[in-house]
């Protein structure tokens, strides 16, 4: 049976697409499709189910890709073990959120790029990362979504707890009208936040886990970047809900003041994501090897 058509059966099973796999693949859709139909005369059974937005296996084709899938991957890993030695000399490109990416995870990297290894970096959304990911224009993500399929595998990273935090002059405000450690949501209604997005996701989703309510207010400054967010609220610019990490120290110096300690604070998970099968080129591995071992200090 030709190795071709195994390789690229494997690559529309996990992408559940012929268009996407074609483009891993770098061939055409047609070409795709015609070594699917030769494959399955091979077999005189089908592989796939066409669907109106993409492929889905039949049971055969699930059995076969359980078969075959790891042995090609270890072809893939044999064929590239002679760039052990040199693997430092690859560029790797990354993508993942903006403010994460730039202070968690380049900065992990660093020894890496000392020992020869070339970074190229994207930012964007979980979705906008996990579909250049599935496209092939990054080899490893960070996202804060656990993709679904076969054609890419997470790994959890860290978590990362959210604050509730304002200037000195909002906490001494809220404190005065009885606290949101006493009184909860309704010490806070009516005042200005500060987010990422008109949706308020992370003031939201704090409201949800510590309040078990929806926040009433509309956000007085949208800034879709979270390192923006913390410069408007350490200016006295209203609440934001932002990562620890990022407000840390000025957490530390007072120029910020965390309004709550709930006893269970609301955390986001973050994933360390690569195409099924790509770990086992050496620098991919290696960089995933690295940042898991940074993230044990996160």
């Amino acid at each position: 049976m030709d190795l071709a058509l195994l390789r690229t059966f494997v690559t529309v099973h996990r992408a559940g697409s012929f268009t996407r796999a074609a483009g891993l693949l770098g061939l055409s859709q047609p070409a795709v499709t015609t070594q699917i139909r030769a494959l399955e005369r091979q077999l005189g059974r089908p592989l796939f189910l066409r669907q109106a937005r993409g492929v889905t296996p039949t049971t055969v084709g699930d059995e076969l890709a359980h078969k075959v899938a790891p042995h090609l991957d270890a072809l893939v890993e044999i064929t590239e073990a002679g760039l052990d030695d040199d693997s430092a000399d690859r560029t790797l490109h990354l993508a993942g959120p903006p403010e994460f990416t730039s202070l968690r995870a380049l900065p992990a990297l660093t020894e890496l790029v000392g020992q020869g290894l070339a970074l190229r970096t994207s930012f964007g959304s979980a979705e906008e990362t996990l579909e250049g990911l599935a496209a092939g224009h990054h080899d490893l993500a960070i996202t804060t979504a656990r993709p679904r399929g076969g054609l890419l595998t997470a790994t959890p990273l860290c978590d990362e707890e959210h604050v509730l935090i304002a200037s000195p002059r909002w906490a001494a405000r809220i404190g005065a009208a009885g606290g949101a450690q006493a009184q909860g949501a309704s010490a806070l209604e009516g005042l200005p936040m500060v987010e990422v997005h008109e949706s308020l996701p992370l003031v939201s989703r704090y409201w949800a886990s510590v309040f078990d309510a929806k926040p009433t207010a509309s956000a007085t400054i949208v800034a879709p970047d979270l390192r923006a967010v913390l410069a408007c609220a350490a200016e006295g610019a209203g609440l934001a809900v932002l990562p620890r990490y990022l407000c840390e120290k000025v957490l530390d110096t007072g120029e910020v003041v965390a309004l709550l300690d709930p006893p269970v604070p609301p955390l986001r998970t973050y994933f360390l994501t690569v195409r099924a099968g790509t770990l086992a080129l050496p620098h991919i591995a290696r960089a995933h090897e690295w940042l898991l071992r940074a993230a044990l200090n996160w």
